[in-house]
This record gives C-alpha cells, sequence and structure tokens, in this order.
C-alpha cells in the first residue's frame, strides 16, 4: 500500500515538472515568435537593416557595372603594316578547395588530379609529373597556379583546355601587346607591358621603353563603363535605366620606318654579331631632306614577343649612350672649314704626324703620305691635315660651328632618355682633336641630324620617327611636319665641296672607302675609326680590335636624300678587317635604297587647305593635319585671307600666314625664309624692303611693335 503511494507520488512530480517545462517552453517560443514579428514589422516598415537600406541594397544586387575595356593603339610602318597590337594572354590556374560546388551541385574543383595532371600536359609546357606537383601542394590551398609553364597562354591554347572540360580548370586574362615581327626596331619600337593599377584594381598595358613609353599618353585610351539592372538569370530587366559610357579607344601611330628596309637590315646585323662577336652595332638610315627614319636597329637586341635577350640590352644605344665618332666628324668639321674661307686646296702640308702643345697627333697611316695638299686630307682621312686646318680656322670659329651643328645639345627625337654627349674644349689640343671627332661625344641621332644638312643646302631637320597620328576611326590628328633644326650652316656652294671630297673617299689609290664602292653606283662615303677611352683611367684602350669602326653613305650625290650611318665596337675581326664586315651591311642596304629611290613617287610637299572663315583654333588643327606651321597676323580670332592660295603647294613644315583683320604687331622675324616674308607681306599689306638671301638676321622694327598702314620694315638676310 505504501509502495503504489510513493509511486503516485512520483507520476505526479514528473507530471508537475512537464508541466512546467512546457509552459517554460511555450512562454520562451511565444517571445521568439514576438521578437521575430516585431522586426519583421520593423524591417517592413522602416526598410532597414544596421542602418542599410534593404531596397537599395536588393537594387545593389541585381545591378551590374561594366568596365568595357579601351583598346591601346596600333602601331604601324609607313606602309600600313602592324608592327605592335593589342592581344590577350591567358593564366590557367587549379581550384583545389573541395567546398566549390556550383549551383547544380556539381565540383569547381580538381576531382582527378592524376588525369587532369596527364591532360595539361598535353598543352602546356610542363610534363604530367611536375603538374601533379602543383596540384599536390604540402599544405592545404584554395587554388593554385602553375608558374611560367601555366602563363602567357594564347587563346589557341586557352581552347584546348577548355575542350577537356576538366572541373577545377580556370583561366585568367591578362592584357597583352602582340610584336608580330620579333626582332624588328625592338628598342625603337620599344614594349608595353601589364602593370597593375591600384585605382582601378586591374592590370593596364603601359608603355616601357622606346615609342610605347614616349607616346604612352597618346595609344592610350579611355576605359567606359555600362551600369544596368538584371534579373535572377542574368538578362537585362525591360524597361530599366541604362548608363552607358563606350570606351575611346587609344589613337594609332604610323611610323617613318620602311618594314622592307628594316628587315633587311635586322637579317644582316644578325649575321654580322653571330660571325664576328662585336661588342654592339648600330645602323640608321635616313631620309635627309625630310628628317624620316626609314630603318634603325642595334645589337645586342631583344625579342619583344618572347623577351629573349631583354635583360642583356635594355639600353637603346642609339640615344641613350654616346661616344667619340672619330673620322666620320669631319662632315663637320670640313663643311665649317669651307664655309668659312679657310680651305685652301692647293697648300701642302706634312702629313704623318703633329705637335700640339707638346702632344703628338698621329695619322692613322703613322707614316703618313708625305707632304700633300689639303685637297687630299679628307680623302686620306688625315687627322694631321685636319688640325691644321682646324687652327687655320681657329678655335672661336670653330665652336661657333659646333654650337650650329648643336653638338651638345638633344635631338628631341622621340625616344625616352636621350643623352646630349658634352664637348671638352677648353686646350688647344682639345680643340685640335674635336676637329677628327675625339675630345668630345655624341649619341647616333645627333649625327643623322647634322648629317641631315648635306640634303637640305646647310640646313638640319630633325630626325623623326612618327610619320602620322590617327584616331581610332583612321581620322589623321596630326601629319608629318618637317623641323629645320637652327639656321642653315653653310652654302650650297660648300655642300658641293664636301660632296665632291666624299666621292673621292671610294678612289682605291687614296680613298679610305673602296670597300664601300659599288660599281658607278652614285654613292659618296666616309669612313671612320674612333679610339675608345679606357674605363680604367686615362688615355685609350689599345689592339687591332679596340676601336668604333664606322662609315656614313648618302645617295645620290647630285640630290643627297637617302643617308645610312653604321657604328661598330670592337669586333672579333678573325683575319678580315672592320671596313668589309662593315661592306657587308651597307652595300646590300645601299642597293635597296638605290631600288626604292626609282619608285619611290612620296613627296615632301602638301597641299594648302582653304582656311579661310575658319577660327584661328579650327585653321591651326587643320594645318597641324597637313604638317604646316599657322603664323596669325592680326588681332581677331575669324580667318579672312591666306598668304598662300588653298591647293597650292608648299613644303612640309613649312609656315602658312593667315589674317585675321584688327591691329597688327611686329613678329619677330629672325630665322624667317624669302618665302616667309612674302606671305607676311601679302597678308598684312606692310611693305618690306629685303637686303640679302638666306634667313632673316635682323629687322628694323622691333618685335612686338604696332605696325600702322604704310610703314615699312627693313629686314636683313644672311646666308
Amino acid at each position: 500500500m505504501k509502495k503504489n503511494s510513493n509511486l503516485k507520488l512520483q507520476k505526479s512530480k514528473a507530471h508537475g515538472y512537464r508541466f512546467t517545462v512546457g509552459r517554460f517552453l511555450q512562454m520562451a517560443v511565444a517571445l521568439v515568435f514576438l521578437v521575430f514579428t516585431a522586426r519583421f514589422l520593423y524591417i517592413g516598415i522602416s526598410k532597414t537593416v544596421n542602418g542599410q537600406n534593404l531596397s537599395q541594397r536588393t537594387k545593389q544586387l541585381y545591378k551590374r557595372n561594366q568596365v568595357i575595356k579601351a583598346t591601346r593603339g596600333t602601331i604601324y610602318d609607313r606602309n600600313g603594316l602592324t608592327i605592335a597590337e593589342d592581344s590577350h594572354l591567358y593564366t590557367v590556374y587549379a581550384i583545389l578547395d573541395k567546398t566549390s560546388i556550383n549551383y547544380k551541385n556539381k565540383p569547381e574543383y580538381v576531382v582527378n588530379k592524376t588525369k587532369t595532371a596527364e591532360k595539361l600536359a598535353q598543352v602546356l609546357p610542363l610534363s604530367a609529373e611536375k603538374i601533379y606537383q602543383y596540384l599536390t601542394p604540402k599544405k592545404k590551398v584554395f587554388q593554385v597556379q602553375f608558374g611560367t609553364g601555366g602563363s602567357g597562354l594564347t587563346l589557341r591554347q586557352k581552347k584546348k583546355i577548355e575542350a577537356m572540360k576538366l572541373p577545377g580548370i580556370k583561366f585568367l586574362e591578362t592584357p597583352s601587346r602582340l610584336y608580330p615581327n620579333g626582332v624588328f626596331a625592338s628598342h625603337t619600337v620599344g614594349l608595353a607591358q601589364p602593370i597593375w593599377n591600384k585605382k582601378t584594381n586591374a592590370q593596364n598595358l603601359v608603355g616601357t621603353m622606346g615609342i610605347e613609353a614616349y607616346f604612352n599618353k597618346t595609344l592610350t585610351g579611355t576605359d567606359g563603363y555600362r551600369i544596368s539592372s538584371v534579373d535572377a538569370s542574368e538578362y537585362q530587366l525591360p524597361n530599366s535605366n541604362q548608363v552607358y559610357k563606350p570606351a575611346k579607344n587609344g589613337n594609332n601611330l604610323y611610323l617613318t620606318l620602311d618594314s622592307q628596309l628594316q628587315s633587311l637590315l635586322e637579317t644582316r646585323l644578325s649575321e654580322v654579331q653571330k660571325t664576328y662577336r662585336p661588342t654592339s652595332i648600330t645602323a640608321t638610315v635616313e631620309d635627309m631632306k625630310t628628317g624620316k627614319i626609314l630603318a634603325a636597329s642595334q645589337r645586342p637586341t631583344f625579342n619583344p614577343q618572347t623577351m629573349k635577350g631583354l635583360t642583356k640590352s635594355y639600353r637603346d644605344i642609339l640615344v641613350q649612350d654616346t661616344y667619340e665618332p672619330g673620322s666620320v666628324f669631319k662632315m663637320l668639321s670640313f663643311p665649317a672649314v669651307v664655309n668659312s674661307g679657310n680651305y685652301t686646296p692647293n697648300e701642302y702640308f706634312r702629313s704623318g704626324s703633329v705637335n700640339i702643345a707638346g702632344s703628338t697627333i698621329h695619322d692613322w697611316l703613322t707614316s703618313g703620305w708625305g707632304t700633300i695638299p689639303f685637297s687630299q686630307a679628307f680623302e686620306h682621312s688625315s687627322n694631321t691635315g685636319f688640325v691644321k686646318l682646324e687652327q687655320k680656322m681657329g678655335a672661336k670659329t670653330w665652336k661657333k660651328y659646333l654650337k650650329k651643328f648643336r653638338i651638345g645639345e638633344k635631338t628631341g627625337v622621340s625616344l625616352p632618355g636621350e643623352q646630349p654627349g658634352m664637348i671638352s674644349f677648353k686646350t688647344p689640343l682639345d680643340q685640335a682633336i674635336t676637329a677628327f671627332g675625339q675630345a668630345l661625344t655624341v649619341n647616333v641621332m645627333q649625327m643623322m641630324q647634322a648629317y641631315s644638312s648635306l640634303a637640305n643646302n646647310g640646313q638640319m631637320v630633325k630626325p623623326q620617327l612618327v610619320d602620322k597620328i590617327t584616331d581610332s576611326n583612321g581620322k589623321t590628328l596630326k601629319g608629318y611636319e618637317i623641323k629645320k633644326v637652327g639656321s642653315k650652316i653653310y652654302s650650297n656652294k660648300t655642300k658641293k665641296v664636301v660632296l665632291a671630297n666624299m666621292k673621292r673617299v671610294l678612289n682605291k689609290q687614296s680613298g679610305t672607302g673602296n670597300a664601300y664602292k659599288m660599281g658607278n653606283a652614285d654613292i659618296a662615303v666616309k669612313t671612320g675609326t674612333a679610339q675608345i677611352a679606357n674605363p680604367k683611367g686615362g688615355g685609350y684602350l689599345k689592339g687591332d680590335s679596340n676601336y668604333i669602326f664606322s662609315v656614313v653613305g648618302v645617295y645620290p650625290t647630285k640630290d643627297p636624300r637617302y643617308c645610312i650611318y653604321l657604328t661598330i665596337k670592337q669586333p672579333h675581326l678573325a683575319g678580315t678587317t672592320a671596313e668589309k664586315i662593315l661592306a657587308s651591311i651597307f652595300k646590300p642596304m645601299m642597293s635597296r635604297i638605290i631600288t626604292m629611290a626609282k619608285s619611290d613617287n612620296s613627296t615632301t610637299t602638301v597641299s594648302v587647305p582653304n582656311f579661310k572663315n575658319m577660327t584661328v583654333a579650327q585653321a591651326s588643327a587643320k594645318a597641324k593635319q597637313v604638317g604646316l606651321n599657322l603664323v596669325k597676323v592680326g588681332e581677331k580670332d575669324r580667318i579672312t585671307a591666306q598668304g598662300i592660295k588653298s591647293s597650292e603647294k608648299l613644303e612640309s613644315g613649312d609656315k602658312i600666314f593667315v589674317y585675321t583683320s584688327g591691329k597688327i604687331n611686329c613678329p619677330d622675324m629672325k630665322g624667317w625664309s624669302f618665302n616667309d616674308l612674302h606671305q607676311f607681306s601679302n597678308v598684312s599689306g606692310i611693305k618690306l624692303s629685303i637686303k640679302g638671301t638666306g634667313t632673316v638676321t635682323s629687322q628694323s622694327v622691333a618685335k612686338g611693335a604696332e605696325l600702322k598702314s604704310g610703314e615699312k620694315i627693313k629686314v636683313n638676310l644672311k646666308e
């Protein structure tokens, strides 16, 4: 009886506990329900969570901000053949984390590592064993790449791998630059490489050397964007607003380079480099009348597509290296002597050696040629003769000509890192040896600029590499403009004397350049052999190969237009001569130039546009397109007259005068030609009293003074 009573009591207590727990759970559930209800009501009314608007977050969830990538401008040769253009490369990577599952519940990670390695090895330059090692790292990682073997893949390689349908294998797209010609004016054209941009959080192509770097802003486009609303399937929602800004692609460059000439030059340089292993070679071909560089290269060089050789040849030695040019510099000192009236061809001097301030200067043939006339100094390349000519001319006069030739100044050619060189001119010894290209340093483009004076009757023109700039639609934004450098250095008469002496250099009996003679071809040359300064101390290096050997040649001699300039430093002669080595480059290049010249109908003249009724800004842009320099006369903004009628011809780079009415202030006429003065007089109505020939050296009315109707200006010109 007592046992039954205890059992009932225990059941009663258990029931009470269950009731209490049940009530507690009911209250807890009710409380949670109330909290959730209150929360839902709050969210429904306020539409915010943690201070964030849910409507806006929902819109953002279905909003897509898409960057529309701009294309970098293409670089072409002068005939429109592609030299550099945009492309894309890919990097393959593998996801290893097994939590990577897509929305169809299928694995997005590498499932079978052995099979994956075997398949990838069919495309990548890696063995299956090496790929398997990448797929089985010692530490747990989310994803892995395959080193250099898995990067730089082409679209074709990417598609091959995608066709294998390997789980977990993904790709990163990288912008890249395609250089289809391989080694092709590599330092001149340069490189554009993908560089990470922190602001855009993406990789962009940036020019890092050569023209790619110098014209980086011109070639670089501006990315666009598209902002749109999509549904869960990523389709654009109907009637939704879309913000769109198109990408602006970069401008295109047409270089002055001729692909046929350049390719031939690269072939010849490679053969010489392989056979004679020189420290360096430079080679440049120029249209001297215009300053257009038709071909340019160097050794050592690199392949911009594969980057092979880049680490050993990063410097552009055409502009970034300076050197003592040697006897090819007599192409500058000789016209200075002739033009200054100090050339006495029938006067004799003793060759072999000469003493200057206690130092003895020798001819390359140390015994000399006996007592010879100055008329033979150039063809023999006699240092002694040129020292005596410099003394006759005088250091003061010679220095003026050095300044006119702009030695020691940058040319401003469109390549980064140009070095100006220097002149040592303090002592009589330095002054004397500069006459044959020592005690001063130059770069290749400075020499090309100086040589251009032969084609323009003593007037230098700037060497240039860009023929025109167009936008992405092909519209010309800037045409070619011949840029005259300084004033005229020497007369046409002096030019003829220089060319006659250059032709005699080819003479077998007395000249130093017979190795470059090409039958009856109308060419003229000058050779050079420059000593190399000892890097470990004073003086120069000794030995038959420790020189910079060079040659400059022009064609045709009747009216010079084309120039080849070659240098080779420290070749292994191997039983031959430096002249024969250089001739193996010079002759095929000159032969191609002669052939090209016969069919080359290109002209340096441009047709004058009609500028009437244009604003000055509109006319300036139009003049720039065709390669003319607009000169405004008058104070207004609308053009009412022009100095040369439309459709008439002017030389590229010439001035075109336009009149805008209103008061006229006297311009600075220094350096103007007779044609410039004639144009100014035509548009302004101002009378000019012109005395002399050449270019303007002085004017009777000061620059900036207001000119009155009927006023006459006296102008003096000088050669």
